[in-house]
């Protein structure tokens, strides 16, 4: 390891020198001299935590939040804003600029904090010498950080290991007045704690085996007992301690711990119990051997031992004016009460700072009281052990007795007795459990990586803490699963609400991947089954990172699909995490050449790989979609590395899996159908429309109701023989699928009748007698019918029969517009019908338009567009090719209301050239 020497200080080494490397130091040469910083300084550390973000954007906020928690736990609230500004610029190189993870270290000795932050970018480069002027300007991407420590901390550093760059501060404590631990405002003199004429302090030590062996003249004088009296006898036989129901703890058990203060009383040689308010100190004597000094006064004269920050003796859930506290605060403090994590995390690092441990650990009991849940630690990895569970009395990996106090001075000499400390290097533990009301609620335990670091001693102190806190933590822990159950609700209300909201099936799939995601999990992918015979499908891959989705869907593709098992619940697939540790050792492998192939060819994509395989390699689950008996997907939720799901969270992720089901299966069958619908729709229509030589034919067409292509309304041009064409277009009453039923009917018998070489009026007295015969599912039809044959002068003669329909306009050169067709009896209505065609000749130049009465009765409020209003619209189409026609009269229709067409249009516009 080598270290670049910082202008301003030097790297502090508050860790033992016997664990260190060497400090190496640079050449110091240059403009002018620099300073180093050679005051003593204390290298014990005497607390640690430490914190590994991800590289992403949110990891600066949690990482600050970090640095704060922890010290604010220990006590540092004056440096706590430079910490965090620098915490935030340091972690924010590593995150988003080198885009590695961030390992941030907090160490704690008796001067200050040192907070280290690592990333795994070693060849980023850092200017290492210099005035501050070579960091460039402060409003630069890169280098401020480093300015902000030059200028804040008063030392810091950089490191450099083959693979990690560390960027390390130290923060002085202030300095406070020698000797004063704590002070009080001036008082008058009536607000003066009320004593006797003579204040008496009682001084009674006590040996190891609760004997007292010490007895002062004020003890004599308060109890009435000669120190000869005493001498020899237990405490016990003179204290009257006040057992309060839950705080398990008696007058011996407070002569155990190391600190002590309260209220109990001393039976006097006159019989009578004094009440005495007492502060105990463990100590050694000079052969080492433990005793307790206890400190006592009358009652009401508390005020000359008792801690200012503690309450009333007389109710230790008490304050001094009268509110209740948590009885976490006699433990840890007074943090947020519905801030269940935070109180968690706090408890495990005071119970390590307590007992002097290298870490801590603390687990919540399920509800059936059968497993225990991993919810908070320090100096463990807690990324890899949080939301972890163990069972508690059976079964492989059982926790042990959790309901009983235990140490394991060594657990090399009893294997999986924690299955939480495998593989961390501990030795020595201690745990205890958190009770309420005889209830198991959890479980507490410090470890050190020393054996026989603790005893029955160190058990009954933490045992003591525990009881202080079980009622807080099991309070919090309730409160947040109300919370968590009430958004659970919500959550599940609004994703019914939006997969009730589609019919699409991408968009259902999508739904289902960002209501997860990172809502639940980290990553989600869906797997789709088509019918029973077919394998399962890779559908779609969310991360909240998008930069992963292409790595995780690219690893997914390559290994089997998890097996469609219809069981509900969750089960794990560790199939991801494997494979993607697999390749990810393979490309290591590679690049650096233990394959024997090429080490460049593969350097691009280790990152890649590396990255792929973080975000995968943690607990990965499925759950399948079950819809009406069958399996049609499965669900898979996975965490980063070495991360577990909450029960609760898979049970949540269990229920939206039934919803989720239940959508996709109703898109797909309504996918079925509409495809279906629309092949049918499409049968409705002419396949194409014929070439005429001299004449322009175009059609716009527009069905009414979502998702239609075919209604009510219907066109045809085809041809019959000997150069002539035959057109039509019909109105069936009504819209939707019946009226499409009778247009097929119609476009399909004109086409056949006008072929037998039938006339106009006979093809449409066969075509209504057809309808007729459809009895109840009969409807009247309006058609415009002719047939048209382009003439050798380049003219075209048309017969055309107009049943009920919207009359023909014929729009000449000159600009004129007239109708081309008088009116005649609808289809569908009469049996005996008596048409007549009518003959018209369309010049070179002249238009033939065609609607339905879509186009003329479209209305906006009380107007309609009307005949005569269709009329002036042609007017304007002179010297206009029929698709420009047929255009304009559409784009007129359209603006003509602001509202969504209601009814079928078709138009049909016909130009001689």
């Amino acid at each position: 390891m080598t270290t670049g020497l910082i202008p301003g200080g030097q790297t502090p080494d508050p860790r033992p020198s016997s664990t260190r490397p060497p400090h190496q130091r640079g050449d110091l040469t240059g403009q002018g001299a620099l300073h180093v910083d050679d005051r003593p300084r204390s290298s014990v550390i005497t607390a640690r935590a430490a914190a590994s973000f991800e590289p992403v954007g949110r990891s600066v906020a949690t990482a600050r939040s970090f640095v704060r928690d922890t010290l604010q736990g220990w006590g540092f609230a004056d440096i706590i804003d430079d910490a965090v500004v620098l915490t935030s610029e340091l972690v924010t190189n590593a995150v988003v600029h080198a885009g590695t993870h961030a390992d941030v270290l907090c160490l704690r000795s008796a001067d200050g904090v040192r907070i280290e932050v690592s990333d795994r970018y070693p060849e980023r480069e850092i200017p290492l010498q210099g005035s501050l002027a070579t960091m460039g300007s402060p409003d630069r991407e890169g280098g401020r950080g480093l300015q902000l420590c030059a200028a804040i901390a008063a030392r810091w550093g950089v490191e450099y290991t083959p693979t990690h760059k560390q960027v390390w501060f130290q923060l002085d404590l202030p300095d406070r007045p020698v000797g004063t631990r704590t002070a009080g405002p001036s008082l008058p003199a009536d607000l003066l704690p009320l004593a006797d004429s003579r204040v008496r302090v009682a001084v009674v030590q006590i040996d190891r085996t609760g004997a007292i062996s010490a007895w002062n003249e004020d003890a004599e004088e308060l109890f009435g007992y000669s120190a000869d009296q005493v001498t020899g006898k237990p405490l016990t036989d003179l204290a009257a301690w006040p057992h309060t129901p839950g705080t398990s703890t008696g007058i011996v058990e407070a002569l155990q711990l190391s600190r002590w203060e309260g209220s109990y009383g001393i039976r006097g040689a006159n019989g009578r119990v004094t009440p005495v308010y007492a502060s105990h100190l463990r100590v050694r004597d000079t052969d080492g051997e433990p005793s307790t000094v206890c400190l006592l006064v009358r009652d009401h004269e508390r005020a000359v031992l008792q801690t200012p920050s503690r309450g009333p003796a007389s109710d230790p859930a008490t304050t001094s004016d009268g509110q209740n506290a948590d009885p976490f605060e006699v433990f840890i403090g007074s943090p947020a009460p519905d801030d269940l994590d935070g109180l968690l995390q706090r408890t495990v690092e005071r119970a390590r700072d307590m007992l002097d441990g290298d870490s801590a650990f603390l687990l919540l009991a399920t509800d059936d009281e059968t497993e225990l849940e991993v919810r908070a630690s320090t100096g463990l990895p807690s990324a890899r052990q949080r939301f972890a569970r163990v069972p508690v009395e059976a079964g492989p990996g059982r926790y042990g007795s959790a309901r009983m106090p235990a140490v394991h001075e060594d657990l090399l000499a009893v294997p999986g007795a924690v299955p939480l400390l495998n593989g961390t290097g501990m030795r020595s533990v201690v745990t205890v459990p958190l009770k309420v009301e005889g209830r198991l609620t959890g479980s507490l335990g410090v470890a050190a990586e020393a054996s026989g670091r603790y005893s029955n001693e160190e058990a009954l102190r933490l045992q003591f803490a525990a009881d202080r806190i079980a009622l807080a933590v099991e309070s919090a822990r309730l409160g947040e699963l109300e919370r968590l159950r009430r958004g659970s609700l919500s959550f599940l209300v609004e994703a019914s609400d939006l997969l009730a909201g589609t019919l699409d099936r991408d968009q259902t799939l999508a739904l289902m991947a960002q209501m997860t995601v990172p809502t639940l999990a980290t990553w989600c992918a869906v797997y789709t089954i088509a019918d029973q015979a077919s394998d399962p499908y890779l559908s779609y891959v969310l991360h909240e990172d998008e930069e992963f989705i292409d790595g995780i869907k690219s690893l997914l593709s390559k290994i089997a699909p998890p097996d469609p098992v219809p069981t509900p619940g969750a089960r794990v697939w560790a199939a991801p995490a494997a494979a993607a540790h697999d390749a990810a050792l393979r490309s290591s492998m590679r690049s650096l050449g233990l394959t024997g192939g090429p080490t460049h060819q593969v350097a691009s994509g280790i990152g890649p790989t590396l990255a792929t395989a973080s975000a995968v390699g943690g607990e990965t689950v499925v759950l399948p979609l079950v819809a009406r008996n069958r399996v049609i997907g499965m669900l898979t939720l996975g965490k980063p590395t070495d991360e577990h799901f909450r029960q609760e969270i898979l049970e949540l992720a269990e229920d939206l899996s039934r919803r989720a089901a239940l959508a996709l299966d109703n898109a797909r069958l309504y996918s079925e159908r509409t495809a279906i619908s629309q092949a049918l729709q499409r049968s409705l229509l002419p396949p194409e429309l014929p070439e005429i030589d001299g004449v322009e034919v175009e059609v716009i067409y527009r069905a009414a109701g979502e998702g239609n292509e075919v209604g009510g309304d219907f066109y045809d041009v085809f041809p019959i023989s000997d150069g002539a064409y035959g057109f039509a277009i019909g109105d069936v009453c009504g819209t939707g699928p019946n009226a499409a039923a009778v247009t097929g009917l119609a476009r399909h018998a004109l086409r056949l009748l006008a072929r037998e070489g039938l006339s106009g009026p006979a093809v449409l007295e066969r075509l209504n007698s057809a309808i007729l015969d459809e009895g109840a599912r009969s409807r009247f039809l309006t058609l415009l019918y002719g047939e048209m044959r382009p003439q050798e002068d380049g003219s075209a003669e048309l017969k055309v029969v107009c049943a009920g329909h919207p009359l023909p306009l014929r729009l000449r050169q000159d600009g004129t517009v007239e109708a081309a067709a008088e009116p005649q009896p609808l289809l569908g209505v009469m049996e005996d019908l008596e048409l007549y065609e009518q003959t018209v000749t369309l010049d070179p130049g002249d238009v033939l338009l065609c609607v339905t009465d879509g186009v003329t009765e479209r209305r906006e409020g009380t107007r309609m567009l009307g005949d005569d209003g269709l009329a002036d619209v042609l007017t304007t189409c002179t010297g206009l090719t029929a698709g420009a026609v047929a255009a304009r009269i559409m784009r007129a229709v359209e603006r003509f209301a602001s509202d969504a067409p209601s009814d079928d249009m078709a138009i049909l516009a016909m130009r001689v050239a």
